[in-house]
């Protein structure tokens, strides 16, 4: 059996798009997908709510308001647990596979040596996902098949949304635990704003989206621990007119860590993200683009 058999009844990812795009906005959220294939499921040691701790829980909920505001939203339906497109192609851990990865993976990048590749070898809280090695093809296979074809969507979309506006942003959606280690008391922000150091977006983007979740009653911090991954650096050319921005929410604002359900304030907060999408969507093209005022 195959990737292709994993998501035969179910689309490993989809658009949700509007039904005209008014604004130079695309969203996603890659690592919300919450179909774990049976197949997968044999191969891991991990029950069926310890695999989940690596998923961003309801971030597509949470942000599904953007639709009706304009923007198309890619959304994953394949967990990070199963493959993680938030990294590079290739970006693979030779403890995993039986045979000897290929001369142009990246067997040494920090995420590879913690257990996060792109087909991880842990979940979040550092549990092994599986119970023995994977043979080289099987890396290949969501690679070739899902990796490179989500891809591909996100950059027509991106490519798309430049085309009409001669401009586009990239809003990356994710969310992040509620505790720096379990266990050691220490607790993360309400959101962290990604922009790889002011590298992936014009200054006046991650400054109105820090100033929306302040307005709204948030505590928001920049880059910190999370300046943004893959995604971020590899579509954010603000010199090309192209933006790139992630979005980190704590998990524990809007559901019960342990147990995964929704927390009753979860529709609040999803329209909190509705109101603050359309701050960010309101942020002056001259201010994005670089460009003069112009004259009254």
């Amino acid at each position: 059996m195959t990737v292709s058999d994993d998501f035969a009844t179910m689309p490993a990812f989809m658009v949700r798009s509007p039904a005209q795009q008014r604004v130079p906005y695309v969203f996603n959220s890659p690592h919300s997908g919450r179909y774990y294939p049976p197949r997968f499921l044999a191969m891991s040691k991990l029950d069926a709510v310890a695999i989940r701790r690596s998923e961003d829980c309801y971030v597509d909920e949470l942000f599904a308001g953007v639709v009706k505001l304009g923007a198309p939203f890619l959304t994953a339906n394949f967990p990070r647990a199963y493959l993680d497109v938030n990294r590079e192609p290739w970006e693979l851990d030779p403890r995993m596979f039986t045979n000897p990865l290929p001369s142009y993976a990246n067997a040494r990048s920090a995420r590879v040596v913690g257990g996060l590749g792109t087909v991880p070898r842990l979940v979040g809280e550092g549990q092994e996902i599986y119970a023995g090695k994977l043979p080289l093809s099987e890396a290949v296979d969501r690679i070739e098949n899902i990796y490179k074809p989500y891809h591909s969507q996100l950059q027509r979309l991106i490519s798309q949304t430049h085309a009409k506006f001669g401009f586009s942003v990239l809003i990356d959606c994710h969310s992040m635990p509620t505790t720096v280690r379990p266990g050691d008391g220490t607790t993360r922000p309400d959101f962290i704003i990604g922009d790889r150091f002011g590298v992936a977006c014009a200054p006046a983007l991650a400054a109105a989206a820090a100033t929306s979740l302040s307005r709204l009653g948030y505590n928001v911090v920049l880059n910190r621990p999370y300046a943004g991954g893959f995604i971020t650096e590899h579509y954010g050319r603000p010199a090309h007119g192209l933006h790139a921005l992630q979005i980190e929410i704590n998990r524990g604002l809007y559901m019960n860590e342990r147990t995964y359900e929704r927390a009753a304030g979860f529709d609040a907060i999803a329209k909190d993200l509705t109101r603050f999408s359309a701050d960010i969507m309101s942020t002056p093209e001259y201010e994005l683009q670089g460009l003069p005022l112009a004259a009254e």
